[in-house]
């Protein structure tokens, strides 16, 4: 509470919203499905498909990937991506930590995603799996959520706020097809980066999306 208080009070919060396609993202993930959950035991959920998305898109864009150092208003750019997944628990929201999520495939972060947020509900993660995470994304889609404001984790400059993915017509090539849509709520501390680049951050996310090929090879 103290955290979320702070993080509210001394951050310059500013949201932005981006409407993504993801019919094709749906397409791969039910011809996967059966397959991935017989392979490797867990289901395939939309969750590692943005993760993944995301972590390539903070590589692009390392100013995204920031902290801020609230005693010195120093700003450190980290090397390595570690993705905090927001989980919603019997004792109330934790936030465990995929390190070194940038090195990992997208089967390795939907494993470590599954198995994290298993043991979040149970009570069994370690001090460290909950450490040093420098981005966040909380996802909120399987509440059937269209778009949310989440607040931002201090000392993290950013956090990834995923909505509901929802059956709707899509313009393409100038014809109205079926498809799916879904909106990327992204916060950032205007204090660390701008408006545009968080921009240019969520419309390379979206191109990461759009095009899937690019986050599965």
């Amino acid at each position: 509470a103290e955290r979320m208080s702070e993080s509210l009070r001394v951050s310059a919060q500013l949201t932005t919203v981006q409407q993504v396609d993801v019919t094709r993202i749906a397409a791969l993930r039910a011809k996967a499905k059966a397959e991935f959950e017989r392979r490797e035991g867990v289901k395939l959920t939309f969750l590692p498909f943005f993760a993944k998305a995301a972590i390539e898109a903070l590589k692009a864009f390392p100013q995204v990937n920031a902290s801020i150092n609230e005693e010195t208003k120093e700003v450190t750019y980290h090397d390595s991506v570690h993705l905090a997944i927001a989980v919603d628990t019997p004792r109330g929201l934790i936030v465990p930590v995929i390190h070194d999520a940038d090195r990992k495939t997208l089967t390795e972060v939907a494993a470590e995603a599954h198995d994290l947020a298993a043991r979040a509900r149970s009570g069994r993660l370690t001090l460290d799996e909950l450490a040093g995470g420098t981005f966040t994304l909380s996802n909120l889609g399987p509440y059937g959520i269209d778009h949310f404001t989440a607040v931002i984790n201090p000392p993290q400059a950013a956090i990834l706020s995923v909505g509901a993915a929802k059956p709707q017509p899509v313009v393409k090539d100038g014809e109205v097809r079926p498809g799916v849509t879904m909106a990327l709520t992204l916060s950032i501390d205007h204090r660390v980066l701008d408006g545009a680049t968080g921009a240019a951050f969520l419309a390379d996310l979206r191109s990461l999306l759009e095009q899937p090929l690019r986050i599965v090879v």
